[in-house]
């Protein structure tokens, strides 16, 4: 089963740390029909796991991150 990179964001943890993190989905569909499932991970390889649609926890430390809001640059 291979993972694509379909997108990536900064996030941001209580101290200030900025994190950049890697979404992957799988090639393949989950096995209870869902559609393909999404990772993410640290752009350094650590697992990190969805808690909701802007906060994340990093599965080896249990620190808590919180995705950055997109800012557009004018042109």
């Amino acid at each position: 089963m291979a993972a694509v990179l379909v997108g990536q964001f900064h996030a941001r943890d209580a101290e200030g740390r900025i994190y950049s993190v890697h979404e992957f989905q799988e090639s393949t569909p989950s096995a209870d029909g869902s559609g393909p499932a999404t990772t993410y991970k640290l752009a350094i390889g650590d697992r990190v796991n969805k808690v909701d649609d802007n906060e994340f926890m990093l599965v080896q430390t249990g620190v808590t991150i919180t995705r950055e809001p997109v800012t557009s640059v004018a042109s």
